[in-house]
């Protein structure tokens, strides 16, 4: 009986594709594995790596578990990577819950804890510089798993992603695990190049349904609506996210348009009651803008206005309490946004917990807090946010205390927490999946300008709603803004993947590192395996298949053109030479004129009558202003007919002499009608009178003469035996297609060698700047100096201004403190809104900072004679902070002089602290910068700055 129950179990698992060991494994969750989590963990078992996109709250993460799983088993090593230290901290506590701290360590710049362990969770960039340095933690492993790795398109950290994979030892397996990406079979093709066997495996489907919506006033309307009796139904959100149907108000204006997507495979419309609503918001915006301006056109068009007013804040959360959609994410793109938001949710008394709740959260938050020295809770506002928290309502942001983030986090997966406010960070990988997400506004801050959502933002910030295990669906709610857009809205909504893009490029500390471990040229070859690369070559098959057919085209355009009478390409060449001369002479004569013209507008003085000979303004004017201000001369006249307008070298083909001369009366205002208008008469009358010379305007220039330049190559053409061709202009026809697709085939090229061996060349040109500056060999480049392994030490934005001012000495004499000042300007970027004068501590700091920026002057120039960029301007924002802070200055007194945000304030001073780490361990042993650097960290690391939670 028992062979027979374990015959037929195994029967079961070879038909549902598992083994012993998944089963075992599946048996560690209370739920059945989805068919890609299964696929994926097969592939893993059978000694292959893998790639799996899969939709955020899909339980991508198991695959990422199991391979933790077959290490353990197999007494091997595992390391899971994530891009941030939040989501690391996370990942440390869920696997520490399931397999006990003695087995999972955990590696950020914050933390160090168990570093041996057979399990170690990291930030990405920690597992690079192990690599890099030849880790001994590195022996004995046998996976990495990489969660998160659609992060390789960040623009700042995404090349640590690529270094990774390029660099691991072959034997290990990697365990990808992306958001949903279009392009997920090239990622996995190249991983499969680079790390051998990789199964690629895509699942689209979110395990929990999600259903669009937009908020208008108070009210909740469906983005999308069946084809079928889209004009008779409206959808009601009841609790728990059910829907009561209820009867649709039927559109008789005829306004809406009937606009058909497709939607998940499905057909749908998008809601004609929000498509009439926009029509009607367009309608007022212009009736607004008419009374406005009767008689004008506004240029930037006109500011949209609406009858749909969007709902506080409060009654967002209000209406979704009330239908039952709690908890929510409301993404705003905006700290302060966030804060605000808060802050009014409190003063309307706002109130989402039972008094049981209240109390579980205040003892959580007084628990994980009970480190942090009261002054400084004080300072971080701490009781409004307990206050805050106890409603059920909080901030996320990356202004705010890591511990505070995390507590909310906590508390938020926990369903204490029923509102959260955030900015889009909080999309960054944590779990914090909502029943509900809530975009407040289409449009975001991208460090430069308001630029509008993307569909790949739009997917990652609503992939939080619907909780697996505990919701039916999820719900995505975008709040009705003047000037909103159903369709853009459906476009986003309706885009499940966005195209994974590399943005690799090789760096300084990048080189040095390679260099000294492989050499110059096999380093070249490894970054040519590059994903940025390898992207790179796909868009060049596709131009080269193009170049192939210009080149087609080109022979049979050649063949088309030839003369029984001799070479008919060296004929149309002569032609073309003449054209050519021809138009560069018109352009220079043009040019000439234009010139002349400026100068002839730069002597004009009020009161001179002129002739405008060319324009909308032609005809006789008198200069009211020589508007000589700019750069070019732009003259403010009053024509004969009373207009008041400015004119410039365009009106004038020719240069302008002044007819005559006008008194222009003290009082005369050009605003006054009544000015304009006796002097236009006055001006007319001079003209009538004889007074104004209406013979002016004559040509400068007399008949052009031939350049000899082209009397020769006439002579030559004329001279030439097809010149005699009876069939010479159809053969010239042929001629001149061949050579305007010449022109074009000529640009694909440049393209093409532009995006052959980019990433190498960028590689050679960083190889440059480090030989010209000592840190590889001059003679071949292939050798690491003693300065160069100082260099691959440092792991930083500005790598080498820190090695270079080590080098050189700059910081030898500075006190702790000093240095703590000094380096601060390596890492900190100021805000749009920071004081754009920062103060610097006066004496030796202001002095060496000055030397600083000296240094970077010439590393600038260094590089730009190697045709690269990569170090920016040093920031001086956080250097007298940084300097109070580590004089032991109070943070009460620093954040209220700084009005910086306390998370902005701590994790600045936690990335000075790294910096000044590396430089301790990259300074010379017999200098004082290390032991002074050693100082600085501890200065640094003190109250609310050496606070870390991981628990």
């Amino acid at each position: 009986m028992n062979n027979h129950a374990a015959s037929y179990a195994a029967f079961r698992r070879r038909q549902s594709h598992t083994s012993t060991v998944i089963e075992e494994f599946k048996g560690l969750y209370g739920f059945d594995f989805d068919p890609f989590q299964v696929r994926a963990c097969k592939a893993l078992e059978d000694g292959e790596g893998v790639l799996v996109a899969a939709p955020t709250g899909s339980g991508k993460t198991i695959v990422g578990e199991f391979a933790v799983h077959l290490a353990l088993r197999d007494g091997a090593k595992c390391f899971y990577t994530t891009p941030i230290k939040a989501l690391s901290n996370q990942k440390y506590n869920d696997l520490v819950a399931r397999y006990g701290a003695d087995k999972v360590g955990l590696l950020t710049g914050d933390n160090s804890v168990n570093g041996e362990a057979p399990v170690v969770v990291m930030t990405t960039e920690v597992l690079r510089n192990m690599l890099y340095a030849g880790s001994h933690t590195l022996s004995g492993l046998a996976f990495v798993v990489m969660d998160e790795v659609h992060y390789l398109a960040d623009r700042f950290r995404g090349a640590v992603w690529e270094e990774v994979i390029i660099h691991l030892p072959e034997s290990v397996r990697i365990a990808a695990l992306s958001a949903t990406v279009s392009n997920a079979e090239e990622f996995g093709e190249w991983l499969q190049e680079v790390r051998g066997d990789t199964t690629v495996i895509v699942d689209e489907k979110r395990p929990v349904p999600l259903w669009q919506h937009v908020m208008v006033g108070r009210r909740l309307h469906d983005l999308f609506v069946p084809v079928e009796g889209a004009g008779d139904a409206d959808e009601e959100i009841g609790g728990n996210g059910r829907k009561r149907s209820r009867k649709r108000d039927r559109d008789r204006s005829g306004l809406a348009k009937q606009v058909e997507m497709s939607v998940g495979g499905e057909k749908m419309l998008i809601n004609p009651k929000l498509m009439r609503m926009a029509v009607e918001d367009d309608r007022i915006t212009q009736l607004a803008h008419r009374r406005r301006h009767p008689q004008s056109r506004a240029r930037g068009g006109p500011r949209p206005r609406t009858k749909h007013f969007p709902p506080s804040r409060v009654q967002i959360i209000d209406e979704l309490d009330r239908d039952g959609l709690l908890p929510a994410i409301a993404f705003i793109f905006s700290r302060a946004g966030c804060e605000a938001a808060v802050r009014e949710c409190l003063a309307a008394g706002l109130v989402l917990t039972t008094d049981e709740e209240a109390a579980e959260i205040r003892e959580y938050a007084e628990r994980q807090c009970a480190d942090i020295p009261p002054a400084d809770l004080a300072v971080l506002g701490y009781h409004d946010w307990l206050r805050a928290l106890t409603s059920g309502v909080a901030a996320h942001h990356a202004g705010l205390l890591p511990a505070f983030k995390e507590i909310v986090e906590k508390l938020f997966s926990r369903g204490l927490i029923r509102a959260v406010f955030a900015t889009e960070t909080l999309a960054l990988g944590i779990n914090m999946p909502a029943r509900t997400v809530v975009i407040e506004k289409l449009d975001k801050w991208n460090g430069e300008t308001h630029a509008p959502l993307t569909a790949g933002e739009y997917t990652q910030l609503t992939g939080r709603a619907g909780r697996r295990g505990i919701d039916v669906e999820g719900h995505a709610v975008v709040i009705w803004q003047a000037g909103i857009d159903p369709q853009a809205v459906a476009g986003l909504a309706s885009t499940r993947t966005y195209p994974l893009d590399s943005s690799f490029q090789p760096s300084y500390n990048m080189a040095v590192n390679l260099v000294g471990q492989v050499g110059r040229e096999r380093s070249r070859n490894m970054l040519e395996a590059s994903f940025a690369q390898f992207q790179a070559d796909r868009a060049v098959v596709g131009l080269v298949k193009q170049l192939r057919k210009h080149e087609e085209a080109l022979a049979g355009y050649a063949g088309a053109a030839e003369c029984h009478l001799g070479d008919f390409m060296e004929y149309a060449a002569l032609r073309r030479k003449i054209s050519d001369r021809e138009g560069e002479q018109s352009k220079r004569r043009g040019a000439r004129r234009r010139d002349e013209a400026v100068e002839s507008l730069s002597r004009l003085r009020p009161g001179d009558v002129i002739r405008i000979p060319a324009g909308r303004h032609t005809g006789f004017a008198v200069v009211l202003d020589p508007g000589l201000r700019d750069a070019l001369p732009a003259p403010l006249v009053l024509t004969v007919d009373k207009q008041v307008k400015r004119v410039n070298a365009a009106d004038f083909p020719v240069p302008v002499e002044p007819a005559g001369r006008l008194r222009i009366p003290k009082g005369f205002s050009p605003r006054s009608a009544k000015s304009r208008q006796d002097l236009a008469s006055t001006l007319r009358n001079k003209i009538n009178d004889g007074t104004v010379d209406t013979r002016v305007v004559k040509a400068r220039h007399g008949a052009k003469e031939e350049d000899p330049e082209i009397a020769r190559l006439r002579a030559e053409m004329k001279a030439h035996p097809c010149h005699g061709c009876a069939d010479r202009e159809e053969h010239a026809r042929w001629a001149e297609r061949y050579f305007r697709l010449s022109k074009e085939t000529e640009g694909l090229r440049r393209r093409v060698e532009g995006r052959s061996h980019v990433i190498a060349r960028t590689f050679d040109r960083v190889c440059g700047v480090l030989q010209s500056l000592g840190y590889l060999a001059p003679e071949d480049g292939d050798t690491v100096t003693p300065d160069g392994a100082v260099l691959a030490r440092i792991y930083s934005e500005l790598d080498l201004l820190v090695a270079e001012s080590l080098r050189r000495g700059l910081w030898d004499d500075l006190t702790p403190p000093e240095l703590a000042s000094c380096v601060a300007s390596m890492v900190y970027e100021s805000r749009r809104n920071d004081d754009p004068y920062p103060r610097v501590p006066a004496g030796r700091v202001e002095d060496v900072l000055t030397e600083m920026e000296r240094l970077w002057g010439e590393l600038h120039e260094v590089e730009r004679e190697n045709r690269v960029s990569f170090l920016r301007r040093p920031d001086m924002g956080f250097v007298w902070l940084a300097h109070r802070w580590a004089r032991g200055d109070r943070l009460d007194r620093i954040l209220a002089d700084a009005d910086m945000p306390a998370g902005d304030f701590v994790r600045t001073a936690k990335q000075l602290i790294d910096l000044l780490e590396q430089i301790a361990a990259a300074a010379p042993e017999d200098g004082g910068v290390r032991s002074t650097a050693r100082k600085a960290v501890d200065l640094v690391r003190r109250g609310v700055v050496a606070y870390t939670s991981v628990g």
